[in-house]
């Protein structure tokens, strides 16, 4: 009852903040290149669907082929981290120094490298959604009751079973932990490369109605792309509670970002 009562609040709160948007812009006359009212907002969505949904759709490929790659990759560095503890020891400075320099800096070598193209745009995704699969799925691998591992070994139980009756089932809270914050900040690199050089996709729609003061279409994309990251957030959500429902989102505080 109290959550549904305090989605209700959440709800009447969104809509009269949208009001007071409508109702203020309306009253002090705002012009709509300086800030739209939310039924300008609307309309466009509407009238420009079809454009803005074909470069929301090479945005969203882009995201989606940057973080196959991102959890493929982390996955495997993670298990082997987790395996062979020297390589935890050398690999982690490294990974934190990359992590460390901006990824909007490096940003232009991308487009110098591979081009305008999808690669540019997947690359800057993998390396931001990269770091916090890595760092937590190898936190939740090594992060084991000790005791537990004790009584494992005690029944002469294998490596193989350790892993799949102890280490696996610790480590998925961690994983989707991370994958929710990347697939969050996946959206965000995906823009922030179209930004730098690209002739579709969101990014690019936002940049051409910035210089074309259509401030309407620029909210609309701002709306659409808050769509999708909330979007892609509670799908990840939902994988949560359907691959580890003992977890209970506990891991939640523990989860490393990555941007």
């Amino acid at each position: 009852m109290r959550l549904a009562a305090l989605a209700r609040v959440r709800g009447s709160l969104a809509v009269l903040s949208v009001l007071a948007w409508e109702t203020g812009v309306r009253l002090l006359a705002i012009p709509d290149y300086l800030l739209p009212p939310p039924s300008d907002v609307v309309r466009e969505l509407v009238v420009r669907f079809t454009l803005v949904a074909r470069h929301t759709g090479v945005t969203l490929g882009e995201v989606g082929v940057g973080l196959v790659a991102a959890v493929a990759g982390g996955a495997v560095l993670a298990l082997l981290m987790a395996a062979m503890p020297f390589l935890h020891r050398g690999l982690y400075p490294l990974l934190a120094f990359l992590q460390a320099v901006p990824k909007v800096t490096v940003a232009p070598l991308f487009v110098i490298w591979l081009g305008y193209g999808l690669g540019s745009k997947v690359l800057m995704v993998f390396l931001i959604a990269f770091f916090p699969i890595v760092v937590n799925l190898t936190t939740g691998l090594l992060l084991v009751d000790p005791d537990l591992l004790r009584l494992m070994r005690a029944y002469r139980a294998s490596a193989w079973q350790i892993f799949r009756t102890v280490r696996f089932p610790n480590a998925v809270p961690y994983f989707m932990a991370a994958l929710r914050i990347a697939v969050a900040l996946a959206v965000v690199g995906a823009v922030v490369a179209e930004f730098v050089g690209a002739d579709r996709g969101l990014g690019y729609l936002i940049l051409l109605a910035n210089a074309e003061l259509r401030t309407p279409l620029l909210f609309a994309c701002l709306a659409w792309l808050g769509a999708i990251g909330v979007g892609l957030f509670g799908l990840v959500h939902w994988m949560e509670r359907w691959l580890s429902p003992w977890a209970g989102g506990r891991h939640d505080a523990g989860a490393v970002s990555g941007f």
